[in-house]
């Protein structure tokens, strides 16, 4: 697979990513849901830390949130520069194909979670009780390297409470499939389970 048709890739991906992104913060209110099946919803939400909902700051107790926040971003961003050269030295050495498809996952996922970390806090105002506006005249909702990812695919596969047999768990409420993602995080996921699934295929026998 060439350098070419990865960029192309990466660009879809981004384009979706994004678009679907743009769509829910300037329609959707903070918390807004909007049943599709009884098993998906779009559920409106803000990731301001790590995957799940984790904050660097609940493992870095020295540092403050926002503190944590652009160190969280700055890693992301050497991350990414990191990924890049993988996939150009990929290409270069006509590397097997799936291999190449997994890194192009998972760069534009993480770039497009990138996109949101840096510039949505000011591209748009804040979204509790209102309908964000892209651009707003007031200004965005923070500054540059603190804005917070959106998250709206949400999958409540399974709602009900656990039999009473069940240890620890035993009677408490659960929800299956619980966490709330977006297009780039389900590309960076595809990207991982494909070096995983297609190990021997992606790096050789070596």
């Amino acid at each position: 697979m060439s350098l070419k048709k990865s960029i192309i890739l990466i660009i879809i991906i981004l384009l979706i990513d994004q678009i679907s992104k743009i769509y829910v913060k300037t329609h959707f209110v903070l918390g807004e849901e909007l049943p599709v099946f009884s098993w998906f919803k779009i559920y409106f939400i803000e990731n301001n830390g790590m995957a799940w909902g984790t904050k660097i700051s609940d493992f870095v107790s020295f540092m403050s949130e926002r503190t944590a926040k652009i160190a969280l971003t700055l890693f992301r961003i050497v991350a990414i520069f990191g990924i890049g050269y993988w996939l150009y030295s990929a290409t270069k050495k006509h590397n097997p194909t799936v291999l190449i498809l997994a890194i192009a996952f998972i760069f534009a996922g993480a770039l497009g979670n990138i996109i949101d970390s840096v510039f949505y806090g000011i591209f748009f105002n804040d979204s509790h009780g209102q309908v964000a506006s892209f651009l707003p005249e007031a200004g965005g909702y923070d500054t540059l390297f603190h804005g917070k990812v959106v998250d709206m695919l949400y999958f409540p596969l399974y709602k009900g409470y656990l039999p009473e047999w069940l240890p620890f768990y035993g009677g408490k409420f659960f929800t299956f499939f619980d966490p709330v993602f977006n297009i780039a995080d389900v590309a960076i996921s595809t990207g991982f389970v494909m070096l995983i699934v297609f190990n021997k295929k992606a790096f050789g026998k070596k």
